[in-house]
Parts: structure tokens; sequence; C-alpha cells
């Protein structure tokens, strides 16, 4: 594909701030498309972002999600020091907190030559990927995005990255949550993604042990970067 995309680290944000901040992006980004579609003798770069943070413990619903997958009412989410919002994203409930990296890639999908569907796929490969890094060998699930663990052991698969994007003009926001260090307890409050009879899990987890955060980063943006083929500017 060979398109460069700008890399920001926000580090740890509130939810709302990130999601508002994607929206300024992903709009500047649309403008662009339909100015150049406009203006074909003089069209603009596109920029494409990738965002990498931590959020503040948070519980968010997608489009598609049933309200009711979250468990606990709103006296206990103040107990807990956890907030709760309503998406734009597909897929429906999952949970962000410190320790797990979230990843918001801001595509223009049309210009990097994907379709929506490829993008998932690639998306999920390049956590696969990166997850094979730690011996753990991640798989597609059918039915449902995201990585899993032991997708073909009875009883046993368990996500390990959630994966909710949202496209309009296909351009991409929202993405995908890889649990590192993440407090799991906090997956008790909800039926994760909307699944009554699978887990989730995380590397610290798998691995017996906390991992190195930032490594984990890095190596995981190499793994976007190689899957995906693009430079980083």
């Amino acid at each position: 594909m060979n398109s460069t995309v700008k890399f920001e680290d926000l580090g740890l944000v509130e939810y709302k701030k990130a999601w508002d901040y994607q929206e300024r992006v992903f709009d500047s980004t649309i403008g662009t498309k339909l100015f150049n579609r406009e203006h074909p003798e003089d069209p603009k770069p596109i920029v494409h972002k990738l965002l990498f943070c931590e959020h503040p413990h948070v519980y968010t619903l997608g489009r598609s999600g049933a309200v009711n997958n979250l468990l606990i009412n709103d006296a206990f989410l103040k107990q807990i020091n956890a907030t709760y919002y309503k998406s734009n994203r597909g897929g429906d409930i999952t949970y962000h907190g410190p320790g797990q990296i979230v990843g918001y890639p801001i595509f223009d999908l049309e210009e990097m030559g994907l379709t929506i569907k490829k993008y998932i796929y690639l998306l999920e490969e390049s956590i696969i990927n990166c997850v094979a890094d730690y011996n753990l060998k991640g798989d597609r699930l059918e039915g449902a995005t995201g990585v899993w663990l032991d997708v073909g052991v009875p009883g046993k698969a368990r996500k390990i990255c959630a994966i909710g994007v949202k496209a309009s003009r296909y351009v991409s926001m929202h993405g995908f949550a890889l649990n590192v260090n993440t407090d799991l307890g906090y997956f008790n409050h909800i039926n994760p993604c909307g699944f009554v009879d699978k887990g989730v899990t995380s590397l610290e987890k798998e691995l017996g042990q906390k991992q190195n955060f930032e490594l984990v980063k890095k190596n995981l943006l190499a793994r976007i970067k190689s899957v995906f083929q693009i430079k980083l500017g």
C-alpha cells in the first residue's frame, strides 16, 4: 500500500476527549476527500492517522449493542471509578482501562485500496502477529471480530483483543483494544462483546507476569506497519 501514516501516542486520556479528537480528524479527512473529488486538478494530500492511547476505566456500548449487557447501575459505576458511553462504533459492549493498548486508525481505506472487510482482517492479523511474538497463538472466531485464544478448545475460547470500528465514505475510526496488563476484573460487570459464554484474557494473565507496556506498544506498531505495508511519518 505504501501510504504514509502519522502516528500519535496520546498516553492516558479520557475516552470522550479521545473520541472528540478522533471525530475532528475523521471529519477533516472526509472533508479533504470531498474537496479532492470536486477539485481533481489540485488535490490536497490525504493524512492517515494512527492513535495509540490508554483510557481510565470506561465501558462503551456499540451501535448494535444491548444496554442490558452492562450488568451494573450508575451507583456501582461510580463506586468502581468507571464511566459509561454509548458509542457510534460497531459491536456490542466492551471495557477500556489502564494497561490496555487502545488503537484508533483513522485511515482513508479507499486511498489505501482496502475494503472494510479487508481492513478489519488486517487489524486482526496485526494483533495475531503481535501476540505471536509472545508465543501465543491468536485466532479469529467465526461470527465475532477481534483476536481470541484457544478457539478450537470447547469452553476455553477467550478474547485478548476487541475490535469495533466505524467507517463513512471509506474513512475509518474507533479501532481495537489489546489487553496487556489490564485489570480483567472489570470485565465481570459486563457480557463482553455481548457473549455470556466466553472469557477475556491479557498478555499478563497468559504469561504469568506484567509485561513491559512500552515494549508491547513498540512491537504492535511494528506489526501494524508491516501488515498494512505503510510508512510512518
